[in-house]
Parts: structure tokens; sequence; C-alpha cells
């Protein structure tokens, strides 16, 4: 399987945001951060598989990207899934990948420091993070089932923007 993560584009303030008494779960992207996200999803396009399973975090911020990413990619529909929240156990998301068919480009969309955790278990058992995703970054892995993932490449979204 090959594992695109994704970290979602840049959001709204949190500290401005919370001023409006939302929870944080519903902030959004800001404009600037929908329209990088498209041309890095452009770069994205000339480089990635095609994505045939598209999961999200349940999140505002992450939703929106996915959108962005499913929009410019003409990916599969978006899945929401629990197991991409920044407090789900990695076993957890782990687990609901075993049930995806092993030739499957699977593109999951989240949060720091919740995807590098779970980047630096897949690669090395534990969830200390070897890697850090800027937002927007992305990280293709090859994720078999039966052994430990490998990095294929990693890149940042001003990378991705200029390879569009």
């Amino acid at each position: 399987m090959e594992l695109l993560v994704i970290r979602h584009a840049v959001a709204e303030d949190q500290e401005e945001f919370a001023k409006t008494n939302q929870p944080d779960d519903l902030r959004p992207l800001t404009k600037a951060g929908i329209r990088r996200m498209q041309r890095a999803a452009k770069g994205l396009r000339r480089i990635a598989p095609r994505i045939t399973v598209l999961a999200t975090s349940p999140f505002t911020r992450a939703t929106e990207t996915a959108d962005v990413v499913r929009d410019v990619l003409d990916s599969a529909p978006v899945v929401v899934l629990e197991e991409l929240k920044p407090d789900a156990p990695f076993q957890a998301l782990h687990e609901w990948l075993q049930h995806l068919d092993d030739g499957e480009t699977v593109a999951i969309v989240g949060h720091e420091p919740h995807l590098s955790g779970f980047v630096s278990w897949l690669l090395t058992g534990k969830a200390d993070p070897v890697v850090i995703l800027k937002k927007g970054g992305v990280i293709l892995l090859d994720a078999p089932r039966d052994g430990q993932a490998k990095i294929k490449w990693a890149l940042t979204p001003a990378m991705l923007r200029k390879l569009r």
C-alpha cells in the first residue's frame, strides 16, 4: 500500500478563533491557506499516484484540505475518520488501514503532532517524531502490511507549489 500523509493547510489563528467561543474542531482554513493548498495539490497531481482512498479527520480545517485535494486530483470521495483526530491512538488508524487492499493508494489528512508521530511509529515502531510536517506538507510512504514503512519522498508545500 502507498500512503500519502497530508497535514491540513493553514487555518485561522487558534487564539483569534477561540474568541468566537466555537470549539477548535470547527476552525476553518484561511482563504490564503485554501489558495496555497490548491496550488500545492496541483504539484501533488504531477507526482503522486492516483488516490483510491481519501480519508480525513473530522475537524473542519482537515476536511476542507481533503476537499481541495479531492477536487484538484479528481480522487475518490472523502471518508471522515475518527481515527485521524489529533488524540486518536496510532493503533486505531493502523487497524483501519489494515482493512484496505494492498494495492490501494491511501491519502490521509490530519494534524500535527499526530501525523508525524504516526509516520514515525510506522517507520521505527516508536512515536518519537523523526519527521515533522509543515501545514500542507506531504509524505509518501510505502506501507506494507507485514513490515516497516519506508519513505518514498517528503515535500514541503513550497516544493509542491513549484512542481505545479
